[in-house]
């Protein structure tokens, strides 16, 4: 345990203290998977209440929560039981758990045992939830959770338009301007629009009820090839004229992300994909002024990866990873001089381990470089899923490193719902395992 100042059972992993351990949630995903369409008319039938009566989250004002057997209503309980993980109160969570269910909508009562009601790019198994923990020294963990507001809207089109009246919706309720967003709503919003997404939101939750929000939006709207240009054309519409050209080389624009509300510095963020990458070329992303050290972005690749020096991440591939992309992203704060502030490489954690429980060592691993216990992440994961972390791979989907100007570096592990479909561990899939034989 470290050496820091005690800040209370729920930090440590290893207590000095007596805790009764945590109850596993019960699992209320269906026993029954379904992978066919609905027949017309069930697409969103409603949820029939659960025997005694509506379950109701704690904090006044809040809704019914669905049925369990539902996507709102195993979602919901998730990001409950999380947020008393974090220590956030209840009222807190009452207020995050409305948000997460009005963003969701009619999807929320839609139960279980039915196919999701629109493929979405959020999740493998198509839940349009993510959580993630994100973690500096000596401080709490910050949860975040990230939603695609118009998840069964239809068309991407309706997709969009949803996550857009959500958004501004949000931005009356806690009083914030969305003027950068309008900004740029030709650019990302087109009448037939392409691409697997059209608009997700960010929740950073923080006690008081209030979260910081972030929208996501698609380069590719307009189409694939045209993806850089709207980058470029974004950039400049918010006063960044000269940043584009300070980003690295990739093979994909994913993500145009921006911070809407209460942000010191807002930021707006690009996010590229880099398939096949080394360690090396890893080290080499950064464009900030002041970023991570090479050497510390190469440690952070190979542990993530579950690489040791001299692994390979698929024979005759040297250590590039050649699975599912790394992702880099660069935030733009200021506008003279083109250069980034914050810098974050988000690795794929599940395509390069064979089960959660890989991932979670390697999580722990990078945790510990900076003095953080892992305590509160393995509270977690208890609170989303009563399964072993090796029945699955999945539930851990990305490891990120991020470094930003004026800020400690953070390290954020992102959680998946697992709300429609636990994906089986994988065949081992690296040469060896160094961080897994010696962490855990």
């Amino acid at each position: 345990m470290s050496r820091r100042r005690c800040r209370g059972p729920r930090f440590h992993r290893r207590r000095a203290h007596t805790q009764a351990p945590r109850r596993a949630p019960p699992d209320t995903r269906p026993r029954r998977r379904v992978s066919s369409c609905p027949p017309p008319g069930r697409g969103l039938a409603p949820a029939r209440a659960p025997a005694g009566g509506l379950v109701r989250a704690p904090g006044g004002g809040t809704p019914a929560l669905p049925e369990a057997g539902s996507l709102g209503g195993h979602t919901a309980r998730q990001l409950l039981r999380l947020c008393e993980v974090v220590g956030l109160g209840g009222s807190d969570a009452a207020a995050y758990a409305r948000v997460l269910l009005e963003a969701l909508g009619p999807a929320a009562e839609r139960p279980l045992d039915l196919p999701p009601a629109q493929p979405t790019f959020l999740s493998d198994d198509h839940t349009p939830v993510e959580f993630s923990l994100s973690f500096v020294p000596d401080a709490a963990p910050t949860l975040r959770v990230l939603l695609e507001p118009g998840c069964g809207a239809g068309t991407l089109a309706h997709n969009g338009r949803t996550g857009l009246r959500f958004l501004r919706e949000t931005a009356r309720r806690w009083a914030f301007p969305t003027d950068r967003l309008d900004e740029l709503e030709d650019l990302f919003f087109p009448a037939v629009p392409e691409g697997p997404l059209a608009l997700w939101c960010a929740l950073e939750l923080r006690p008081g009820g209030v979260p910081r929000v972030k929208a996501y939006l698609n380069p590719a709207a307009r189409g694939a090839d045209r993806a850089a240009d709207t980058v470029r054309e974004a950039l400049a519409r918010l006063g960044h004229e000269r940043a584009f050209d300070s980003l690295p080389g990739a093979d994909r624009h994913l993500f145009f992300a921006l911070d809407l509300g209460d942000w010191d510095a807002p930021r707006a963020k690009v996010y590229l994909a880099h398939q096949d990458l080394s360690a090396s070329e890893a080290a080499a992303l950064s464009r900030t002024v002041a970023g991570p050290p090479g050497e510390e972005t190469e440690t952070f690749f190979h542990i993530a990866a579950g690489l040791a020096p001299g692994d390979e991440a698929d024979p005759g591939r040297g250590e590039r990873l050649a699975r599912r992309p790394v992702q880099s992203c660069h935030a733009f704060t200021e506008t003279a001089t083109g250069r980034p502030s914050g810098f974050t490489l988000h690795v794929p954690v599940r395509d390069y381990a064979a089960h959660d429980g890989e991932a979670l060592a390697r999580a722990t691993a990078l945790l510990g470089r900076h003095g953080i216990d892992d305590g509160v992440l393995y509270e977690a994961t208890r609170a989303l899923t009563a399964r072993r972390p090796e029945d699955g791979v999945g539930l851990v989907a990305y490891l990120s490193a991020a470094h930003q100007a004026g800020h400690p570096p953070r390290v954020t592990t992102y959680l998946s719902s697992e709300a429609y479909h636990v994906r089986p561990p994988a065949p081992s899939r690296l040469g060896r395992s160094a961080v897994a034989r010696t962490v855990r």
